[in-house]
């Protein structure tokens, strides 16, 4: 035919069709089309598959979009084999096993598509395939959106996916596509996803956001760079990387996020330069494992909608903040595990809630010429081989400068803590700490608290216009891993010269005996440093196993507690007596969970599997220590890590026993200092397994949640052991003890009387189990006093018999 327009009617009726290039199908047209000519397609729909092997333009009518539809009933509607054009035509496909446009070669143009569909894919492109798509859109709510795949490439301008039942744009099998402004929005799946060795995606100026996933997800050896994007409004996180995933952002922005700003594990890489992350309600910044990297330059990370770190880096992983600025979060920067590392350099941590920089569990952070301003603490390191350096920092407006405890050893150097509420630098419970040339200036507090005699370091530092002094360095008490006290040289401070010199010559040491160095030094006040927890009053010998075990059985109720607890001391008996053998002994971990209602019994037997223990030789003494969150949770920074490990010290040898544990971590009040405390006592029962059983008791819905808090806290108790509810029979039988105890007996009709009343007693949450029998008790022993009192001559009868009217009103 010759070259030029070719036609095609919908009706295929005109008489003039093979004069003017008529086909009664497009299928026929396309079959007789040469390279270079132009198909213009009448209005209608086709229920046609078309194959287009020929460089040539298919298009619909001028000033009509969207009014040709291709539409057939199955398999693919639309499949590119050549560098064809592509234009104004509307794509419907119904094959939930085919994608409805199909490019598999050449380099055609894809101009102002519309795609909707029900299939595998809207777009799909494969094999050497590089299209060039503009303006095309595609709603396909049953599968992804556009999928580029074995090694396909191609580029997507002013593109938009309104909705995807998988990905919005998918890339597998070493595809790369490049987008250039485009939209994805409304996905169920990822918003951007690439998988795969040689997979990679470029995209400049694009939109990801409404999507019921991540926005961006790259894994498995997957690369991707985004520049000038935006990703937001995500269900789930909004950029993740995983398994030797790399991303780069250059000049993003990544908002409104409800779970993690960006996730990335696995060693995978990720370069943010000029990025901001904002509004994320768990971590701003994520990172995990070993090999895995975050490098930020100029970056911002603000407006923390949750209540966790917004940069958090843990187990082995690595992160460079460099210029960048946190601020308005709940604390800045936590990281934790051994092998973990932060280096942050000229950058700002600001609008802290809780702690700006938290190191812990042996990890590492090293910051240089950082700004860190109105937090509650500026820097926490906080148990052994935990460290790093702060060097030329400023700290402003902290309730706390820098806290050491634990065994923690950082160095401090050339910092300045200006204004802290409390202390500009805080010293205990065994932290270290080597302190240079660093100051504190108008502190509401000491300026270097030091206590429990800890062997921090302090050289030629200088405190100034400090409220109760420049130094002080009180012994509270031996801690675990405490030296024999600070080592200070050349320090100054402009207290007057009356003050004390320090108190041990052998833990404080001056450089020069003038009176302007730390010859102006208070000395120890350990008056003023009060033991939060007294000591324990001596422990009686333990009684023999059997006597305790007859103590426990005598117990009303409480079956299956009791064949637990014996379940527990059999395997720990059968355990000594095989080492004595020189067998091994299965390990058995001793920590329990007590879960149940008030009055069940839970302290009680806590107290005679303290016993038993001790008279098997597994506790030294076996006595019960009980405290709640009053007890372990202080009412400022640093002081709930003290109190917890001093109740932990004074339980050595017995057990620990926490009443209403899920007290320390509140579901309705966010961080506050009782997830400290859980931190810390995990950490202890993991360093002083054999000293101290630690039982954690409770309601048993609020006992499961406390369980998930904090990652190592299920796994330190070895079972369960719930105290169900007393029976009526049960409570009854306590008030015959009771009464049999205190010489009263039980007037006939007064037994049934009291069943019926304990079958009828409003079971809500003030309901006290045995707490209640007793109490019933206690009025009836009221009721019965106020009836004998008015008899002139009482008999022994009238003494001693409780009738069914001394019991009290039912609640």
């Amino acid at each position: 035919m010759a070259q030029g327009t070719v036609q095609v009617t919908h009706t295929g009726t005109s008489r003039w069709r093979r004069r003017t290039g008529e086909y009664a199908s497009l299928a026929a047209a396309l079959e007789a089309a040469s390279d270079g000519d132009v198909l213009t397609v009448a209005p209608g729909t086709y229920r046609e598959n078309l194959v287009v092997q020929r460089a040539v333009t298919l298009r619909g009518p001028e000033g009509s979009p969207g009014s040709v539809r291709i539409a057939p009933v199955d398999g693919v509607p639309l499949t590119l084999r050549a560098s064809a054009v592509v234009q104004d035509l509307h794509v419907e496909g119904q094959d939930s096993a085919a994608p409805a446009l199909l490019v598999e070669d050449g380099t055609p143009e894809l101009l102002d598509l519309r795609i909707v569909t029900r299939s595998a894919a809207g777009i799909e492109v494969r094999g050497g395939a590089r299209p060039t798509a503009r303006r095309c859109t595609v709603d396909n709510p049953a599968g992804v959106g556009i999928a580029v795949l074995d090694g396909a490439g191609g580029v997507f301008e002013e593109c938009e996916v309104v909705a995807a039942g998988q990905s919005g744009v998918a890339v597998r099998g070493g595809g790369h596509p490049r987008l250039e402004r485009c939209r994805v929005h409304h996905a169920s799946g990822a918003g951007l996803s690439a998988m795969g060795e040689n997979s990679s995606l470029e995209a400049v100026g694009c939109e990801v956001y409404e999507i019921k996933g991540s926005g961006v997800q790259i894994t498995a050896r997957a690369t991707a760079h985004l520049t000038d994007c935006d990703v937001h409004r995500t269900t789930a996180d909004g950029v993740t990387l995983d398994t030797d995933a790399v991303l780069t952002l250059a000049d993003c922005r990544i908002h409104d996020i409800p779970e993690n700003a960006v996730d990335l594990r696995s060693r995978s890489v990720l370069t943010l330069t000029r990025t901001s992350v904002r509004q994320f309600g768990r971590n701003g910044l994520s990172v995990w494992d070993p090999g895995t990297r975050v490098d930020a330059n100029q970056c911002e990370i603000f407006d923390s909608t949750g209540d966790y770190p917004a940069v958090w880096v843990s187990d082995g992983a690595t992160a460079v903040l460099e210029s960048c600025r946190v601020h308005d979060v709940p604390d800045a920067l936590f990281v934790l595990d051994r092998g973990s590392r932060v280096d942050v350099v000229d950058s700002d941590l600001s609008q802290v809630r809780n702690t700006a920089v938290s190191v812990s569990d042996g990890a590492t952070a090293q910051l240089d010429d950082c700004r860190i301003r109105d937090a509650a603490t500026g820097a926490w390191f906080r148990d052994h081989g935990s460290g790093g350096t702060l060097s030329g920092c400023t700290v402003d407006g902290t309730q706390t400068g820098v806290i050491v405890t634990k065994g923690a050893d950082p160095t401090i150097e050339r910092c300045t803590v200006d204004s802290p509420a409390e202390a500009g630098f805080y010293v205990s419970a065994g932290g270290r700490g080597t302190f240079h040339h660093c100051r504190v200036t108008g502190s509401g507090g000491y300026g270097f608290h030091v206590i429990d005699g800890c062997r921090a370091t302090l050289k030629k530092c200088r405190t100034e216009r400090c409220s109760r002094g420049g130094y002080e360095f009180a012994d509270g008490g031996s801690a675990p891993g405490a030296g024999q006290g600070p080592v200070v040289e050349d320090c100054t401070s402009d207290e007057s010269t009356g003050l004390r010199p320090p108190a041990h010559e052998t833990a404080v040491q001056t450089s020069s005996p003038s009176p302007s160095l730390l010859g102006a030094v208070p000395g120890q006040r350990s008056t003023e440093q009060e033991p939060l927890v007294t000591a324990p009053e001596p422990v009686e010998p333990a009684r023999p196993s059997k006597a305790v075990l007859g103590e426990l059985d005598a117990l009303v109720g409480l079956e299956s507690v009791k064949r637990e607890v014996r379940a527990l001391t059999d395997m720990i008996e059968v355990g000594r007596r095989r080492q004595q053998a020189g067998l091994k002994a299965a390990s058995a971990r001793r920590h329990l969970v007590f879960t149940g209602s008030p009055g069940t019994g839970k302290t009680t037997v806590a107290r005679l599997y303290g016993e038993i223990l001790a008279s098997l030789g597994v506790l030294e003494k076996g006595h019960l220590v009980e405290v709640s969150r009053v007890d372990l949770v202080g009412e400022h920074i640093g002081s709930t890590a003290i109190r917890t490990q001093e109740a932990f010290d004074r339980a050595r040898g017995g057990v620990l026993f926490i009443d209403e544990a899920y007290a320390l971590s509140p579901e309705d009040s966010g961080r506050d200092f009782g997830r400290e405390a859980i931190d810390t006592l995990v950490k202890l029962m993991e360093d002083h397994r054999e000293a101290v059983v630690v039982i954690v008791a409770g309601y048993t819905a609020e006992m499961e949640r406390f369980l998930t808090v904090n990652p190592g806290v299920a796994s330190r108790f070895s079972r369960t052991i719930t105290f169900s509810d007393y029976l009526p029979e049960e409570l009854l039988r306590i008030v015959e003890q009771q009464a049999e105890e205190h010489e009263y007996s039980l007037a006939p009709g007064a037994s049934e009387a009291l069943l019926k009343y304990f079958t009828a007693i409003p079971k809500g949450p003030a309901f006290g189990n045995g707490r209640t029998a007793r109490q019933t008790f206690e009025a009836m022993v009221e009721r019965h006093a106020g009836r004998v009192a008015q008899l002139d001559e009482p008999s022994t009868d009238d003494l001693t018999l409780l009738y069914p009217e001394d019991l009290p009103e039912l609640p």
